[in-house]
């Protein structure tokens, strides 16, 4: 019974270790889903268990069973930490290099790169924040850009003249104004400077254009021998085809007022011998350019470019223009002090019986609000965030498309090859 009962642990120790090998290797090679959770081998821990394994195998093969349980419960553990892994191997298809994806290769790199150039640009042009307050500058005075052409109009009979809102004559008016006279094709033969623009003779204009000066000046100047040369010039100018175009700079008081540019300045008998009456003035005119400062990057003047010929007809052309104080603030910190403005258009056909005479008006008047314009320059770190947005969705979505052709291009040749073998 001694022997007997002593060759069965004896037979029972060396096997208990090489069956828990076993055990323990099955469990660490087969699939996750079919391993026992860790709290089973967290058990094998137990007082009671580690004296059950010492009484069975003895101390050595149960520390051996201990250290292999916890090795596996720590790959286990690993196993669910690498399910986090975002950035798993690569698939079969990135690790074989095929035309196909050169070809979309190619193409993602060509889209990015075009991606980047537009991002780029975008990043680097400036965008303009606009900003109301009210108008606090006084007693400046405001510059008039004008050039503009009378086609049907001699420099002879053409005159400039200013008003203010009082109905007063600009006396000291500081003037910059070329007069150059253009033949039937329009080319430039010859010029003339206005010194002063101020019709000081003739204080009686009114604001909206009905002007009795011909008639004063009339009893102030005779039909005389110079009148009659003048006449005879301005007819063979007409005759030819001869134009006129004005330009050059106006600087006026800071408060609403008009300017003009008519016949207004002939002795109204002189006027009366050269077009016969005045219905038969024609007014037509081209607006080159018409601003109150300097421009700046974006502005748009509404009457720039403007064409307004008259056929058979003749008229008043009036221009109402609301004139609003304009700062642009450039990247650099530099102030452009100026003026942008909206304009209304009204024509007035001529009559026989009127006694006023065609021209072409200007009516301004300013707002009370200054418009800031400020540069400003977008964020580099925008620009890296939509950088990585659109080139990290152009790398997704290639990687998709040759993730798709290589799938259809083995599945058509794994056709193919069946129908061979067939």
């Amino acid at each position: 019974m001694g022997t007997g009962s002593g060759s069965g642990p004896t037979r029972m120790g060396p096997k208990a270790p090489g069956s828990m090998k076993i055990l323990v290797l099955t469990v660490v090679f087969c699939p996750p889903s079919l391993r026992p959770p860790p709290f089973f081998f967290a058990a094998l821990h137990c007082h009671h268990l580690r004296k059950a394994a010492r009484s069975v195998w003895g101390s050595t093969q149960t520390i051996n069973f201990l250290y292999w349980s916890e090795r596996l419960v720590l790959d286990m553990r690993l196993q669910a930490l690498r399910n986090l892994d975002a950035f798993p191997r690569a698939e079969e298809h990135l690790l074989k290099k095929t035309s196909s994806g050169a070809v979309v290769s190619i193409i993602g790199l060509a889209i990015m790169a075009t991606l980047f150039v537009h991002e780029l640009k975008y990043y680097l042009t400036t965008y303009t924040v606009h900003q109301m307050s009210v108008d606090l500058k006084r007693g400046e005075t405001l510059p008039i850009h004008i050039n503009m052409t009378f086609p049907s109009l001699p420099c002879q009979v053409l005159s400039v003249d200013a008003i203010d809102m009082s109905g007063k004559h600009e006396v000291d008016l500081d003037t910059n104004i070329w007069k150059l006279h253009l033949n039937k094709e329009g080319q430039i033969f010859d010029s003339e400077y206005f010194s002063d623009l101020v019709e000081k003779g003739h204080p009686s204009h009114t604001h909206d254009g009905n002007e009795t000066h011909h008639e004063e000046s009339s009893k102030e100047h005779g039909f005389s021998e110079d009148a009659e040369k003048m006449v005879k010039s301005v007819k063979h100018a007409l005759d030819n085809g001869e134009g006129c175009r004005v330009y050059g700079v106006l600087d006026v008081q800071r408060v609403a007022g008009n300017f003009h540019i008519s016949v207004h300045g002939l002795n109204i008998f002189v006027a009366q011998q050269i077009f016969g009456g005045s219905s038969h003035v024609n007014v037509s005119h081209i607006i080159h350019d018409l601003s109150f400062g300097p421009k700046y990057p974006g502005i748009h003047n509404p009457l720039d470019g403007t064409t307004r010929i008259l056929r058979d007809t003749s008229g008043t052309f009036k221009y109402y223009i609301k004139i609003v104080p304009t700062e642009y603030k450039y990247l650099s910190k530099d102030v452009l002090l100026t003026n942008q403005f909206s304009v209304t258009e009204y024509f007035v056909p001529m009559k026989e019986v009127d006694r006023s005479w065609p021209a072409v008006y200007f009516l301004y008047d300013l707002s009370p609000i200054t418009v800031t314009i400020k540069e400003e320059r977008r964020s580099f770190l925008h620009f890296i965030t939509r950088l990585c947005a659109v080139l990290g969705g152009t790398f997704a979505l290639t990687g998709m498309l040759d993730r798709w052709m290589y799938r259809l291009l083995e599945a058509a040749t794994s056709s193919k090859t069946r129908s061979v073998l067939r």
